[in-house]
C-alpha cells in the first residue's frame, strides 16, 4: 500500500505580538490577584490598539490589584519601552471596564459545578520516538514552531541581535507520510526590527540563532530542500499594537496543537480555574499525555464536554487512530472516567491549579512544557489495570 502523504503546519508568535501581548497581561492581573486570594473569580479580556488598552470582564476579589500599574509593568517587561513608538508603556492610556462575577455564575461554581460550558481537547503523540527527537510527547511542528518563537524573543531579550523590537512570529510545515514527519518543506521567520538595521545582517543573525540551531534539533528529518524565510514581504519596521489590534484568547491553536487537532472550545487566558475552558483543556492533555506514556496508544485525543454548573463531563470521547493497544477507545474511555476525577473542582485538587503562576507560560504553548503539572504523567498503572478489568470476558 502507497504510503498516505500528508501536510501540517503550525505558528507560534513572540511575547510582544499584539494578541499574545494581551494574554499575559490579563493572566499577569490573574497571578496578582490569586497571589492574595486564590479564591477569586477572575474572567477578563484586553484589548490592545494605537495608544490604548482596555481591560474589560469579571473580578470578584478581596484584595487589590493595580490595573494600570500591572498594564505598565508587563509592557515594559515584554519591551514595548521605547518612547520614540506610539505604542509605549509610558503614553499608553489604561482603560477598565470590570464588573463582579454575576451571582448565577458564582452560586454555580460554589456548588463545585463548572464555571462555563465548553468542549475541550487534548492531545499527545509519540509520533517522532523513533526519530529520536524528545517533543514531549507534542506534534512535531507546533514544537518546532514554540522553540523558533522562544530562540527569536531570546535573541532580543539578551541582546544577540540588535535593534529588535517585540513583535514577531513563525511558521513551520512539514510533510508526513504514514503519521510520521519526514520532511521539513518551509521554516518563516517574521522579527519587527528598527529601520537602521542592515537587512543582510539580520538574515545572517536571525539564520544562526534561531534557524540553524532548531534545525540541528530534527534529527531523521529531511531539512535540506526547506525554503527558509525571514521578513520575506519586506522590511518589518512597524508592528506590535501601533498597526495591529490586539485581543486576548485569539491565539489558541498556537497554544495548543497546531492544525494537528482541533483545539476545541474557547481561549485560555484571563481565567480563574474554576473556568472550565482552562481548566480541563489541561487535564485533557494530561489524560492524553498520560495514556500515550503507559504505552496504551501512540496517540491519543481526549474531547471533554461541560455543561454549566454542572460537576461531571456531558461525555468523555477518546480517539487512538487505531493505535490503541488494549480494548476499545470506548473501553479506555471507561477506564479514564474510573481513573481520573474529571469534575472541575478535581481537576483543579489535582493539578493544583490555583497555585500555578499563569503568566509565565501565556507564550511558546500552554502545553508541551516542563514546567506544568499538567505535563506530569500519573496513574499509568490504574489505567492499564482499569482497562484490563473493561476487557475482561
Amino acid at each position: 500500500m502507497p504510503s498516505r502523504t500528508l501536510v501540517f503546519s503550525a505558528e507560534s508568535v513572540t511575547k510582544g505580538h499584539p494578541d499574545k501581548l494581551c494574554d499575559i497581561i490579563v493572566d499577569t492581573i490573574l497571578d496578582n490577584v490569586m497571589a492574595e486570594d486564590r479564591f477569586a473569580r477572575v474572567d477578563l479580556e484586553a484589548m490592545a490598539a494605537p495608544g490604548l488598552v482596555l481591560v474589560s470582564g469579571e473580578l470578584s476579589t478581596k484584595t487589590y490589584v493595580d490595573i494600570t500599574g500591572t498594564v505598565r509593568d508587563v509592557l515594559t517587561q515584554v519591551g514595548y519601552s521605547d518612547p520614540t513608538l506610539s505604542f509605549c508603556a509610558r503614553s499608553i492610556a489604561v482603560l477598565n471596564i470590570l464588573q463582579e462575577q454575576s451571582e448565577e455564575v458564582a452560586l454555580a461554581v460554589d456548588k463545585r459545578g463548572a464555571g462555563n460550558q465548553c468542549i475541550t481537547i487534548g492531545y499527545a503523540t509519540n509520533e517522532t520516538a523513533d526519530l529520536g527527537i524528545n517533543t514531549e510527547l507534542m506534534p512535531l511542528p507546533i514544537f518546532t514552531a514554540n522553540q523558533m518563537a522562544h530562540r527569536l524573543c531570546n535573541a532580543r531579550e539578551n541582546a544577540e541581535i540588535e535593534h529588535l523590537y517585540p513583535d514577531g512570529q513563525v511558521q513551520v510545515t512539514f510533510m508526513y507520510e504514514d503519521n510520521v514527519p519526514v520532511r521539513l518543506l518551509n521554516a518563516t521567520l517574521s522579527a519587527h526590527h528598527r529601520g537602521e538595521i542592515d537587512d543582510a545582517k539580520l538574515q545572517d543573525a536571525l539564520t544562526e540563532i534561531v534557524f540553524k540551531p532548531t534545525l540541528a534539533q530534527l534529527n531523521g528529518i529531511d531539512v535540506k530542500d526547506a525554503e527558509l524565510l525571514i521578513n520575506h514581504a519586506g522590511p518589518f519596521t512597524r508592528g506590535g499594537p501601533e498597526v495591529d489590534v490586539g485581543i486576548s484568547g485569539r491565539n489558541t491553536v498556537s497554544d495548543l496543537y497546531g492544525t494537528a487537532v482541533p483545539c476545541g472550545g474557547k481561549a485560555l487566558a484571563g481565567k480563574d480555574p474554576t473556568k472550565t475552558d482552562r481548566a480541563a483543556i489541561y487535564m485533557a492533555r494530561h489524560v492524553a499525555k498520560s495514556v500515550v506514556a503507559a504505552d496504551l496508544a501512540d496517540r491519543c485525543e481526549i474531547r471533554l464536554v461541560y455543561l454549566f454548573g454542572r460537576e461531571r463531563p456531558l461525555s468523555v470521547q477518546v480517539n487512538t487512530f487505531g493505535t490503541g493497544r488494549k480494548g476499545t477507545d470506548k473501553e479506555l474511555a471507561s477506564a479514564i472516567r474510573h481513573v481520573f476525577d474529571l469534575t472541575t473542582a478535581g481537576i483543579v485538587e489535582h493539578l493544583d491549579l490555583r497555585r500555578v503562576k499563569y503568566a509565565p507560560i501565556c507564550c511558546f504553548g500552554h502545553v508541551g512544557r516542563t514546567d506544568v503539572p499538567w505535563e506530569e504523567v500519573t496513574h499509568t498503572d490504574e489505567l492499564n489495570a482499569a482497562l484490563a478489568e473493561k476487557t475482561k470476558g
